[in-house]
């Protein structure tokens, strides 16, 4: 497949500000919705594992351990797409398809921030520091997987979901059952979250070949998505149940059906720009459940 020649240029002569622009943008700390995005499934588990009190070395880890992984992700994400990101409106500025920034810059990014989460890590038990060698394996593996499967999703779930079961092994050194479950519940909503993404960028998509969720599900998408989002619900409310929360927590659960439902309503005429703000909404909906969940354990403290 042939694409139109596009000048990429060489990585030019900026000024200081410019350079540090650029590589605020390669990491995406000017559009933080990945860091919600995966920062609440994070919260969830240490809320849930710490019994509503979770020790704050672990929780301060955790929150700048999100900040750094999906700096580092986006980085190596831009990387894994820098022949293809300027054949996309939505991505042609970033600054490796400007020519900002160097393929070679881009790796060392990722290489920087993967060391640095790292050391956060090894603050903790040395099960989650094992643990964290799989993270960073589908933060690499992830970006490259559009090429190969319509469903690199479930490895972009994988990867931001993964931090539930690093909560649990850090806080308690063992996995629970039902914590699995909350697992399977943030690789849903990525399938959810990032297939109202891509439907904003089908139709590059399908010119340039690259897979998605959004192309495979075609015109069927919306009720996917609906399904989809019934069992992300059905997911966390089990959780809730067999780590003994209380109607705190299911009205936050309750709060993010409705969040649910509107997004459906955003997407119905797969616009591309209200699926943007459909996929932005999904910060709300982890929000709610999180809310739902201090509230709960405030409400409801876990026996001393």
């Amino acid at each position: 497949m042939s694409f139109p020649e596009i000048k990429m240029g060489s990585t030019k002569a900026l000024t200081l500000r410019e350079r540090l622009d650029a590589y605020v943008r390669l990491v995406r700390l000017n559009k933080p919705i990945g860091i919600f995005l995966l920062m609440w499934p994070a919260l969830w588990a240490v809320w849930i594992a710490g019994d509503g009190n979770p020790p704050w070395l672990v929780a301060v880890v955790f929150v700048a351990g999100v900040v750094l992984m999906r700096s580092a992700g986006c980085a190596i994400n831009d990387f894994a797409d820098r022949d293809l990101d300027g054949h996309v409106a939505r991505t042609s500025m970033r600054p490796l398809a400007q020519g900002a920034i160097s393929a070679a810059e881009a790796v060392g990014v990722f290489v920087v921030l993967s060391l640095l989460s790292f050391a956060l890590v090894l603050m903790l038990n040395w099960q989650t520091v094992a643990m964290s060698v799989v993270a960073v394996s589908l933060a690499v593996i992830y970006p490259f997987m559009k090429r190969f499967t319509h469903v690199p999703q479930l490895f972009l779930g994988a990867a931001f979901g993964w931090a539930v079961p690093m909560a649990f092994t850090a806080i308690h050194a063992d996995v629970p059952g039902y914590a699995w479950v909350l697992f399977a519940s943030a690789v849903v909503w990525a399938l959810i979250y990032d297939t109202e993404y891509a439907m904003v960028d089908r139709e590059d998509d399908l010119k340039i070949g690259i897979k998605s969720t959004a192309i495979l599900f075609g015109r069927h998408d919306r009720l996917i998505i609906g399904l989809l989002q019934l069992l992300m619900l059905g997911l966390l409310a089990y959780v809730g149940v067999a780590a003994g929360r209380g109607w705190g927590y299911f009205a936050g659960l309750g709060a993010a059906a409705l969040l649910a439902g509107y997004q459906q309503y955003l997407i119905r005429d797969r616009d591309p720009g209200r699926c943007f703000v459909a996929f932005l909404n999904n910060n709300y909906f982890g929000m709610a459940v999180f809310l739902g969940l201090v509230l709960d354990y405030i409400l409801h403290p876990a026996p001393a």
